[in-house]
């Protein structure tokens, strides 16, 4: 299976509907990583949790539709924890990160070296210490330091492409 991507620009950006309260898409949490060299890895939550684990405050969600809320305060592991997870001393390019109902955003490692200390971008299962619900994304990429808009805050994540 051919997984092609689009030209390695970082600011790339799946695009989907505009619907300001999609339906969740079908299916479960697990998410697909398509790894270098065309391996995939199945990642369920159990995966994620037996990673180390994160909590980072203060967090916003802007959504289409709906403006911006929180704060909250969102648990999971680090996109930087779950890569060198992945890809054991190995290095990476980019990594699209896309959602069940197609959105998606690319980030590269100049994008994690260049978030705030200790805000680094987090794919979250918990959400103010609750497991995440359907509705609320299940797993969602969370990138602190964007608090005007939802290019990079991607909810059901189905997969992600390392390059």
């Amino acid at each position: 299976m051919s997984h092609d991507l689009p030209a390695a620009e970082p600011g790339w950006v799946h695009g989907h509907s505009h619907d300001p309260n999609p339906e969740p898409p079908p299916g479960d949490a697990t998410i697909a990583a398509h790894l270098p060299g065309g391996a995939t890895e199945q990642l369920a939550v159990a995966t994620l949790r037996a990673l180390h684990y994160r909590e980072i405050g203060d967090c916003y969600i802007v959504s289409t539709g709906h403006g911006t809320s929180g704060p909250f305060v969102f648990g999971g592991v680090t996109l930087a924890d779950l890569l060198a997870h992945l890809l054991p001393g190995a290095g990476w390019q980019l990594v699209d990160v896309v959602s069940g109902d197609g959105f998606g955003t690319r980030l590269t490692p100049a994008d994690l070296a260049e978030a705030p200390a200790g805000r680094p971008p987090l794919l979250a299962y918990m959400l103010d210490g609750a497991e995440m619900t359907r509705q609320a994304g299940l797993v969602r990429l969370v990138v602190p330091a964007e608090t005007d808009d939802a290019l990079k805050q991607v909810k059901w994540i189905a997969r992600l492409e390392i390059r």
